[in-house]
């Protein structure tokens, strides 16, 4: 496996009726990743301000391995079953980073 770090843009439309459940649910899902976790470096979730049911998140992973670890852990699983009703449109983004950097 490439030890190259693994990065992604999801892009995700929400049913308006069940958005306060999924932000919760999200919230849920990236505090659980990012605490258990090792080779999740960073999960961003952000709404559209003038369409608050846009919703993007931004995903960094140690690399290949991590990346697909983290698809069959308990916590995605749950908040992926939970949500799947919820969401109308998905779109995952392979993107290459440029400059990303975080202050603890």
């Amino acid at each position: 496996m490439s030890r190259k770090p693994v990065v992604r843009m999801a892009e995700l439309e929400i049913d308006p009726d069940t958005l306060e459940t999924y932000r919760a649910l999200l919230t849920e899902e990236i505090e659980a990743s990012f605490a258990l976790e090792d080779g999740v470096l960073s999960l961003s979730a952000v709404s559209i301000r003038d369409n608050p049911n846009w919703i993007r998140i931004l995903e960094v992973y140690a690399d290949q391995e991590a990346y697909e670890a983290h698809l069959r852990t308990p916590h995605f699983l749950k908040y992926k079953n939970q949500t799947a009703h919820m969401v109308t449109s998905l779109t995952l983004i392979e993107v290459d980073p440029i400059a990303m950097r975080a202050k603890p």
